[in-house]
Protein backbone atom coordinates (compact mmCIF):
# COMPACT_ATOMS: atom_id res chain seq x y z
CA UNK A 1 0.00 0.00 0.00
CA UNK A 2 2.64 2.12 0.83
CA UNK A 3 4.45 1.88 -2.75
CA UNK A 4 1.05 2.76 -4.23
CA UNK A 5 0.43 5.91 -2.38
CA UNK A 6 4.08 6.99 -3.36
CA UNK A 7 4.17 5.85 -6.62
CA UNK A 8 0.52 8.03 -7.37
CA UNK A 9 2.21 10.87 -5.60
CA UNK A 10 5.14 10.36 -7.39
CA UNK A 11 3.46 10.49 -10.76
CA UNK A 12 0.81 12.93 -9.53
CA UNK A 13 3.68 15.51 -9.34
CA UNK A 14 5.43 14.46 -12.61
CA UNK A 15 2.40 15.08 -14.27
CA UNK A 16 1.41 18.72 -12.80
CA UNK A 17 5.18 19.76 -13.60
CA UNK A 18 3.91 19.98 -16.97
CA UNK A 19 2.40 23.35 -17.71
CA UNK A 20 0.51 22.32 -20.96
CA UNK A 21 -0.70 19.70 -18.41
CA UNK A 22 -2.04 21.46 -15.73
CA UNK A 23 -3.45 24.09 -18.30
CA UNK A 24 -5.23 21.54 -20.17
CA UNK A 25 -6.60 19.50 -17.73
CA UNK A 26 -7.65 22.29 -14.59
CA UNK A 27 -7.74 25.53 -16.51
CA UNK A 28 -8.84 24.92 -20.21
CA UNK A 29 -12.02 23.28 -18.89
CA UNK A 30 -13.26 25.95 -16.27
CA UNK A 31 -12.48 28.73 -19.52
CA UNK A 32 -14.56 26.47 -21.37
CA UNK A 33 -17.39 26.59 -18.99
CA UNK A 34 -17.15 30.41 -18.15
CA UNK A 35 -16.64 31.61 -22.21
CA UNK A 36 -19.59 29.02 -23.36
CA UNK A 37 -21.52 29.34 -20.09
CA UNK A 38 -21.54 33.39 -20.74
CA UNK A 39 -22.44 33.08 -24.30
CA UNK A 40 -25.22 30.76 -24.15
CA UNK A 41 -26.75 31.22 -20.83
CA UNK A 42 -29.16 33.86 -21.83
CA UNK A 43 -28.15 35.89 -18.19
CA UNK A 44 -27.29 39.83 -19.14
CA UNK A 45 -27.88 39.31 -23.35
CA UNK A 46 -27.63 41.92 -24.45
CA UNK A 47 -30.45 43.95 -27.39
CA UNK A 48 -29.95 43.81 -30.81
CA UNK A 49 -28.74 46.79 -32.63
CA UNK A 50 -31.40 48.19 -35.11
CA UNK A 51 -30.37 50.82 -37.35
CA UNK A 52 -33.08 53.30 -37.93
CA UNK A 53 -33.38 55.97 -40.91
CA UNK A 54 -35.87 58.09 -39.29
CA UNK A 55 -36.61 60.90 -42.22
CA UNK A 56 -40.03 62.26 -40.04
CA UNK A 57 -39.34 65.37 -38.39
CA UNK A 58 -42.58 64.73 -35.99
CA UNK A 59 -43.50 63.53 -32.70
CA UNK A 60 -44.67 60.16 -33.73
CA UNK A 61 -41.66 59.11 -35.36
CA UNK A 62 -39.60 59.62 -31.86
CA UNK A 63 -42.68 58.24 -29.97
CA UNK A 64 -41.79 55.00 -32.03
CA UNK A 65 -38.33 54.91 -31.39
CA UNK A 66 -38.62 55.35 -27.33
CA UNK A 67 -40.62 52.37 -27.49
CA UNK A 68 -38.51 50.14 -29.28
CA UNK A 69 -35.73 51.24 -27.56
CA UNK A 70 -37.47 50.40 -24.24
CA UNK A 71 -38.77 46.85 -25.54
CA UNK A 72 -35.41 46.22 -24.50
CA UNK A 73 -34.97 43.95 -27.26
CA UNK A 74 -33.59 45.87 -29.34
CA UNK A 75 -31.17 48.78 -29.27
CA UNK A 76 -31.60 52.03 -31.94
CA UNK A 77 -29.02 53.23 -34.05
CA UNK A 78 -28.84 56.43 -36.49
CA UNK A 79 -28.46 55.92 -40.34
CA UNK A 80 -28.18 59.56 -41.31
CA UNK A 81 -30.64 61.19 -43.26
CA UNK A 82 -28.47 61.39 -46.34
CA UNK A 83 -27.65 57.89 -47.41
CA UNK A 84 -29.54 55.54 -49.73
CA UNK A 85 -30.52 53.06 -46.76
CA UNK A 86 -30.25 49.87 -49.61
CA UNK A 87 -26.78 51.29 -50.34
CA UNK A 88 -25.91 51.99 -46.58
CA UNK A 89 -26.78 48.39 -45.42
CA UNK A 90 -24.60 46.65 -48.22
CA UNK A 91 -22.01 48.96 -47.45
CA UNK A 92 -22.15 48.39 -43.78
CA UNK A 93 -22.78 44.47 -43.68
CA UNK A 94 -26.20 45.05 -42.01
CA UNK A 95 -28.80 42.65 -42.03
CA UNK A 96 -31.47 44.85 -40.90
CA UNK A 97 -32.30 48.35 -40.99
CA UNK A 98 -35.65 50.14 -40.75
CA UNK A 99 -36.74 53.22 -42.67
CA UNK A 100 -39.30 56.31 -41.38
CA UNK A 101 -40.60 57.84 -44.09
CA UNK A 102 -40.91 61.43 -44.00
CA UNK A 103 -44.30 62.97 -43.39
CA UNK A 104 -44.73 59.74 -41.19
CA UNK A 105 -46.39 61.84 -38.23
CA UNK A 106 -48.42 64.18 -40.64
CA UNK A 107 -49.77 61.16 -42.71
CA UNK A 108 -50.66 59.12 -39.42
CA UNK A 109 -53.06 62.49 -38.42
CA UNK A 110 -54.34 63.02 -41.62
CA UNK A 111 -55.60 59.60 -41.58
CA UNK A 112 -57.05 59.81 -37.79
CA UNK A 113 -59.02 62.87 -39.13
CA UNK A 114 -60.35 61.48 -42.31
CA UNK A 115 -61.80 58.28 -42.35
CA UNK A 116 -62.65 57.82 -45.55
CA UNK A 117 -58.94 56.93 -46.34
CA UNK A 118 -58.57 53.06 -45.29
CA UNK A 119 -55.17 52.13 -46.12
CA UNK A 120 -52.26 51.94 -42.97
CA UNK A 121 -49.33 54.12 -43.03
CA UNK A 122 -46.48 52.30 -44.41
CA UNK A 123 -42.89 51.59 -42.07
CA UNK A 124 -39.87 49.36 -44.33
CA UNK A 125 -37.94 46.97 -42.60
CA UNK A 126 -34.70 46.02 -44.98
CA UNK A 127 -32.28 42.95 -44.29
CA UNK A 128 -31.96 39.71 -44.62
CA UNK A 129 -34.89 37.48 -43.45
CA UNK A 130 -33.19 33.92 -42.80
CA UNK A 131 -31.09 35.84 -40.82
CA UNK A 132 -32.16 35.33 -36.94
CA UNK A 133 -31.26 38.93 -35.95
CA UNK A 134 -33.49 40.07 -38.28
CA UNK A 135 -36.57 38.13 -37.58
CA UNK A 136 -36.15 39.32 -33.32
CA UNK A 137 -35.58 42.97 -34.71
CA UNK A 138 -39.06 42.43 -36.75
CA UNK A 139 -40.48 40.96 -34.00
CA UNK A 140 -39.74 43.74 -32.27
CA UNK A 141 -40.89 46.36 -34.90
CA UNK A 142 -44.11 44.37 -35.13
CA UNK A 143 -45.10 44.87 -31.34
CA UNK A 144 -43.79 48.61 -30.99
CA UNK A 145 -46.58 49.29 -33.81
CA UNK A 146 -48.92 47.56 -32.30
CA UNK A 147 -48.51 49.46 -28.77
CA UNK A 148 -48.68 52.40 -30.61
CA UNK A 149 -51.70 51.54 -33.05
CA UNK A 150 -53.57 50.89 -29.92
CA UNK A 151 -52.74 53.92 -28.32
CA UNK A 152 -53.39 55.94 -31.39
CA UNK A 153 -56.62 54.22 -32.17
CA UNK A 154 -57.80 52.04 -29.81
CA UNK A 155 -57.99 48.79 -32.74
CA UNK A 156 -57.75 50.37 -36.12
CA UNK A 157 -54.12 49.37 -37.90
CA UNK A 158 -53.12 52.55 -38.75
CA UNK A 159 -49.75 51.58 -39.14
CA UNK A 160 -48.19 48.73 -41.09
CA UNK A 161 -44.86 47.06 -41.70
CA UNK A 162 -43.20 46.58 -45.23
CA UNK A 163 -40.24 43.71 -45.26
CA UNK A 164 -37.86 44.77 -48.27
CA UNK A 165 -34.84 41.85 -48.47
CA UNK A 166 -31.56 43.30 -49.38
CA UNK A 167 -28.87 40.67 -48.97
CA UNK A 168 -25.61 40.42 -51.41
CA UNK A 169 -25.79 36.87 -51.70
CA UNK A 170 -27.81 33.61 -49.91
CA UNK A 171 -25.20 32.76 -47.70
CA UNK A 172 -25.04 29.56 -45.70
CA UNK A 173 -23.34 28.61 -42.08
CA UNK A 174 -20.15 27.72 -43.44
CA UNK A 175 -19.92 31.30 -45.24
CA UNK A 176 -20.26 32.83 -42.10
CA UNK A 177 -17.70 30.24 -40.77
CA UNK A 178 -15.21 29.91 -43.17
CA UNK A 179 -12.79 33.00 -42.98
CA UNK A 180 -13.19 32.87 -38.88
CA UNK A 181 -11.63 30.06 -39.26
CA UNK A 182 -8.82 31.78 -41.34
CA UNK A 183 -8.39 34.51 -39.04
CA UNK A 184 -8.06 31.58 -36.42
CA UNK A 185 -5.44 29.89 -38.40
CA UNK A 186 -3.47 32.90 -38.69
CA UNK A 187 -3.80 33.62 -35.10
CA UNK A 188 -2.31 30.02 -34.34
CA UNK A 189 0.45 30.11 -36.72
CA UNK A 190 1.77 33.33 -35.78
CA UNK A 191 1.01 33.66 -31.94
CA UNK A 192 1.18 29.81 -30.73
CA UNK A 193 4.28 29.21 -33.42
CA UNK A 194 6.49 32.05 -32.77
CA UNK A 195 5.81 31.74 -28.91
CA UNK A 196 6.61 28.62 -28.89
CA UNK A 197 9.93 28.33 -30.77
CA UNK A 198 11.50 32.05 -29.03
CA UNK A 199 10.76 29.33 -25.98
CA UNK A 200 12.91 26.72 -27.33
CA UNK A 201 15.47 29.08 -28.70
CA UNK A 202 15.97 30.60 -25.46
CA UNK A 203 15.96 27.18 -23.61
CA UNK A 204 18.32 25.47 -26.09
CA UNK A 205 20.45 28.90 -26.36
CA UNK A 206 20.23 29.22 -29.85
CA UNK A 207 19.77 32.71 -29.35
CA UNK A 208 22.88 33.64 -28.18
CA UNK A 209 24.10 31.44 -31.50
CA UNK A 210 22.30 33.93 -33.09
CA UNK A 211 23.72 37.05 -31.99
CA UNK A 212 27.01 36.06 -32.97
CA UNK A 213 26.05 35.97 -36.15
CA UNK A 214 25.66 39.13 -38.66
CA UNK A 215 21.35 38.30 -38.74
CA UNK A 216 19.94 41.24 -36.99
CA UNK A 217 16.76 40.45 -34.93
CA UNK A 218 15.05 42.48 -37.86
CA UNK A 219 15.90 39.52 -40.12
CA UNK A 220 15.36 36.90 -37.95
CA UNK A 221 11.46 38.41 -37.80
CA UNK A 222 10.74 39.03 -41.65
CA UNK A 223 11.85 35.22 -41.88
CA UNK A 224 9.13 34.27 -39.62
CA UNK A 225 7.03 36.59 -41.09
CA UNK A 226 7.70 35.36 -45.05
CA UNK A 227 7.56 31.13 -44.45
CA UNK A 228 4.21 32.32 -41.39
CA UNK A 229 2.55 33.87 -44.24
CA UNK A 230 3.76 31.45 -47.34
CA UNK A 231 2.07 28.35 -44.71
CA UNK A 232 -1.26 30.22 -43.99
CA UNK A 233 -1.51 31.36 -47.50
CA UNK A 234 -1.20 27.40 -48.46
CA UNK A 235 -3.91 26.47 -45.80
CA UNK A 236 -6.30 29.36 -47.14
CA UNK A 237 -6.22 28.34 -50.50
CA UNK A 238 -6.34 24.15 -49.15
CA UNK A 239 -9.74 25.22 -46.64
CA UNK A 240 -11.19 27.33 -49.56
CA UNK A 241 -10.95 24.70 -52.22
CA UNK A 242 -12.53 22.15 -49.62
CA UNK A 243 -15.34 24.51 -48.57
CA UNK A 244 -16.48 25.31 -52.29
CA UNK A 245 -15.88 21.02 -53.16
CA UNK A 246 -17.88 19.89 -50.49
CA UNK A 247 -20.09 22.47 -49.32
CA UNK A 248 -20.49 24.45 -52.49
CA UNK A 249 -19.75 27.84 -50.27
CA UNK A 250 -19.75 31.31 -51.81
CA UNK A 251 -16.50 32.83 -51.23
CA UNK A 252 -14.47 35.94 -53.08
CA UNK A 253 -10.37 36.04 -52.81
CA UNK A 254 -9.60 39.61 -53.42
CA UNK A 255 -6.47 40.82 -52.92
CA UNK A 256 -7.21 42.49 -49.85
CA UNK A 257 -7.38 39.11 -48.71
CA UNK A 258 -4.10 38.50 -49.25
CA UNK A 259 -3.56 41.81 -47.68
CA UNK A 260 -5.14 40.37 -44.32
CA UNK A 261 -3.28 37.90 -44.33
CA UNK A 262 0.26 39.45 -44.47
CA UNK A 263 -1.08 42.08 -41.86
CA UNK A 264 -2.54 39.23 -39.51
CA UNK A 265 0.71 37.30 -39.80
CA UNK A 266 3.01 40.13 -38.80
CA UNK A 267 0.56 41.29 -35.90
CA UNK A 268 0.47 37.42 -34.54
CA UNK A 269 3.98 37.22 -35.14
CA UNK A 270 4.67 40.23 -33.41
CA UNK A 271 2.85 39.01 -30.15
CA UNK A 272 4.07 35.73 -30.13
CA UNK A 273 7.72 37.41 -30.16
CA UNK A 274 6.43 40.00 -27.47
CA UNK A 275 5.16 36.89 -25.51
CA UNK A 276 8.51 35.42 -26.14
CA UNK A 277 10.23 38.11 -23.95
CA UNK A 278 8.82 36.79 -20.76
CA UNK A 279 8.94 32.62 -20.90
CA UNK A 280 12.04 30.58 -20.03
CA UNK A 281 10.82 27.31 -21.53
CA UNK A 282 8.79 26.07 -24.18
CA UNK A 283 6.26 24.44 -21.38
CA UNK A 284 5.22 27.84 -19.97
CA UNK A 285 5.73 29.57 -23.39
CA UNK A 286 2.65 27.26 -24.58
CA UNK A 287 0.76 27.23 -21.42
CA UNK A 288 0.71 31.32 -21.74
CA UNK A 289 0.03 31.30 -25.44
CA UNK A 290 -2.84 28.71 -25.03
CA UNK A 291 -4.22 31.05 -22.27
CA UNK A 292 -4.49 34.45 -24.30
CA UNK A 293 -5.51 32.25 -27.88
CA UNK A 294 -8.18 30.06 -26.71
CA UNK A 295 -10.39 33.43 -24.95
CA UNK A 296 -9.49 35.27 -27.98
CA UNK A 297 -10.79 31.90 -30.36
CA UNK A 298 -13.49 31.95 -28.58
CA UNK A 299 -14.77 35.93 -28.37
CA UNK A 300 -14.03 37.11 -31.40
CA UNK A 301 -16.75 35.67 -33.85
CA UNK A 302 -14.54 33.03 -35.29
CA UNK A 303 -17.49 30.59 -34.49
CA UNK A 304 -20.84 32.67 -33.41
CA UNK A 305 -21.81 35.95 -34.17
CA UNK A 306 -20.27 38.25 -31.86
CA UNK A 307 -24.00 40.21 -32.00
CA UNK A 308 -25.44 37.18 -30.12
CA UNK A 309 -23.02 38.14 -27.01
CA UNK A 310 -23.53 39.67 -23.79
CA UNK A 311 -23.06 42.93 -24.03
CA UNK A 312 -20.30 42.94 -21.64
CA UNK A 313 -18.44 40.54 -23.85
CA UNK A 314 -19.18 42.24 -27.17
CA UNK A 315 -17.07 44.66 -25.73
CA UNK A 316 -14.60 42.61 -24.82
CA UNK A 317 -14.32 41.56 -27.93
CA UNK A 318 -13.47 45.00 -29.21
CA UNK A 319 -10.69 44.90 -27.82
CA UNK A 320 -9.14 41.86 -29.70
CA UNK A 321 -7.57 41.61 -32.01
CA UNK A 322 -8.73 38.39 -33.99
CA UNK A 323 -12.09 40.30 -33.97
CA UNK A 324 -11.01 42.77 -36.72
CA UNK A 325 -9.34 40.13 -38.39
CA UNK A 326 -12.30 37.96 -38.85
CA UNK A 327 -14.66 40.57 -39.30
CA UNK A 328 -12.20 42.22 -42.05
CA UNK A 329 -11.86 38.49 -43.93
CA UNK A 330 -15.76 38.31 -44.00
CA UNK A 331 -16.37 41.85 -45.39
CA UNK A 332 -14.09 41.32 -48.17
CA UNK A 333 -14.51 37.60 -48.85
CA UNK A 334 -18.11 37.62 -48.02
CA UNK A 335 -20.14 40.71 -48.25
CA UNK A 336 -18.00 42.44 -51.00
CA UNK A 337 -17.74 45.36 -48.27
CA UNK A 338 -14.50 47.10 -49.30
CA UNK A 339 -15.14 49.87 -46.61
CA UNK A 340 -15.76 47.87 -43.83
CA UNK A 341 -12.91 45.96 -44.43
CA UNK A 342 -10.60 48.83 -45.07
CA UNK A 343 -11.27 49.84 -41.65
CA UNK A 344 -10.58 46.96 -40.10
CA UNK A 345 -7.14 46.51 -42.04
CA UNK A 346 -6.21 50.05 -40.62
CA UNK A 347 -7.07 48.62 -37.18
CA UNK A 348 -5.11 45.73 -37.27
CA UNK A 349 -2.38 47.96 -39.23
CA UNK A 350 -2.08 49.79 -35.96
CA UNK A 351 -2.04 46.66 -33.75
CA UNK A 352 0.85 45.15 -36.10
CA UNK A 353 3.02 48.22 -35.66
CA UNK A 354 2.94 48.17 -32.32
CA UNK A 355 3.26 44.58 -31.26
CA UNK A 356 6.32 43.84 -33.71
CA UNK A 357 7.76 47.45 -32.62
CA UNK A 358 7.43 45.97 -28.91
CA UNK A 359 8.48 42.23 -29.28
CA UNK A 360 11.87 43.09 -31.60
CA UNK A 361 12.64 46.09 -28.71
CA UNK A 362 12.01 43.73 -25.91
CA UNK A 363 13.61 40.70 -26.96
CA UNK A 364 17.05 40.36 -26.11
CA UNK A 365 19.35 37.34 -27.63
CA UNK A 366 22.72 37.98 -25.48
CA UNK A 367 19.87 37.37 -21.83
CA UNK A 368 21.37 34.31 -20.25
Amino acid sequence: MNRLIAEVISSGKMTFRSKIAVFFTLIFPVLLILLFGAIFSGQGSSAITLQVQNLDEGPLSEDLINILNATKIVKVEYIPSSENITEYIQNHSLYVALKIPEGFTNDVQQLLNDPNITFPIGLTIYGDPSNQGFMTSQAAVNNAITYLNYNLSGAFPLISVITSTVTLEELEFIDFFLPGIIGFTIMTSGLFGMTSQCAEYRSRGFFKLLATTTLTKWEWLISMFIINTLIVTVSLLLMVIAGILAFNITVTLTLLTFVFVMIGVLLFTGMGMLIGTVIKDPESGTALANAIGFPMMFLSGVFFPIESFPSYLQTVADFLPLTYLANGLRDTMIFGNTTGALSNLFILSVLAVIFVILGSKLMSWKEK
